[in-house]
């Protein structure tokens, strides 16, 4: 308290904690020991989701009473956005010093909106690289598979064009061999469909043609259903299923459908050839940087950093997108709305909650594209 004042306490037993605490100035009583449903109110108060009406009973000597309960919810939330905010601070700085990366951009939000925001250090490790900020463009890497991929299954679905327990030769009878008529779109979004994780086609072939007829040509690992492996192919092959329902390239359906309706204007695949002079050089002045590709001997930035997407042209259902956390931020509110942002509607809401629920009992914690929280994977403890 004496290093952050502005702290807020929770207390969900005796009021009369307080005393222990002389230098608090924002006090929340919730009054309800052991009670998931209390603490989910409180949380609810601090960020402003909910009222917090209650009266205090009781006078705790002079330092509040009835009268002067706390400060004001508003102050409350201002303060709850700076201990977010310095949280952010103290984690992404320290990783810089450490040359974990360059920089990163980070924002917080709840389904209410922003609580907080951060930039950290700069795009490369050159000193005169700018600062990242809310529109730097990032190579969204295995992201594509949900921001982009997933998206688009999941309004074919709601439209009936695409259905989930269907086989996967329905949509691409190209797709043979032993064992892949039992598969369905349902396991390839649930990385269940018995695929290798990855394969380096680019050292085998280099136009996006010759790369689907690899993927297509490569045998199952196991029989559909009996085990979870993430899989860059399984997003492939859905990426494939957009284009043969939709009849529009992967990129184009999603700029009409999914991005544009949400306002995501930076959300784009930048395809890989000639590009279009002075506006892809203003794309490639705003991106990150990835690496230093041993493969393709630069520093890759403003073009796909998997090799396979790149082989592909730059455009892939497992990768190949990039955007910024303006727009991801759009996005994540637009699923945490039931599907909806504003006036634009994108999914419904029963579907947006069918493709985040946990697909089978095998003890899996993915979803459909999806993957869910455990407490110990990369989502961490909060989410």
């Amino acid at each position: 308290l004496a290093a952050r004042p502005d702290a807020v306490v929770v207390s969900f037993g005796d009021p009369y904690l307080v005393r222990q605490l002389p230098g608090v100035r924002t006090y929340l009583l919730a009054w309800n020991p052991w009670s998931t449903w209390a603490e989910r109110a409180a949380a609810r108060a601090l960020v402003g989701g909910a009222p917090a009406p209650g009266q205090l009973p009781v006078s705790l000597e002079g330092r509040m009473t009835s009268a002067a309960t706390s400060t004001s919810r508003a102050a409350t939330v201002a303060a709850l956005r700076r201990a977010v905010r310095d949280s952010l601070a103290r984690v992404l700085d320290r990783a810089v010093d450490d040359s974990a990366f360059p920089g990163a951009y980070a924002v917080v939000g709840t389904r209410g909106g922003v609580i907080a925001s951060y930039a950290a250090g700069r795009i490369d490790w050159s000193t005169s690289a700018p600062a990242p900020n809310e529109h730097t463009l990032w190579d969204l890497a295995s992201l594509t598979k949900v921001v982009g991929t997933t998206s688009a299954i999941m309004q074919l679905v709601e439209r009936g064009r695409v259905d989930l327990d269907a086989p996967v030769q329905r949509y691409v009878p190209e797709w043979t061999g032993v064992n892949k008529e039992r598969a369905s779109v349902r396991q390839l979004l649930a990385h269940s469909a018995g695929l290798p994780a990855s394969v380096q086609f680019y050292k085998r072939a280099g136009t996006r043609d010759s790369i689907l007829a690899l993927v297509h040509a490569t045998p199952l690992d196991t029989v559909p259903g009996a085990r979870t492996l993430y899989s860059d192919l399984g997003a492939i092959l859905l990426g494939e299923i957009v284009e043969r329902v939709s009849g529009e390239r992967l990129d184009a359906y999603l700029a009409r459908h999914v991005f544009a309706p949400l306002g995501m204007h930076d959300t784009r695949f930048i395809p890989v050839g000639p590009g279009s002079g002075a506006a892809r050089a203003r794309l490639v002045a705003r991106a990150a940087p990835t690496e230093r590709d041993p493969w393709r001997g630069r520093l890759v930035r403003g073009e796909v950093h998997d090799e396979n997407a790149y082989a592909m042209g730059g455009v892939a259902g497992h990768a190949g997108l990039f955007s910024t956390a303006h727009d991801l931020t759009r996005f994540a509110q637009a699923l945490l709305g039931g599907g909806r942002l504003g006036d634009a509607r994108v999914f419904r809401a029963e579907t947006v909650s069918a493709f985040t629920a946990r697909a089978d009992g095998q003890g899996s914690s993915r979803a459909l594209g999806w993957d869910t929280p455990t407490g110990e994977n990369s989502a961490g403890h909060f989410m």
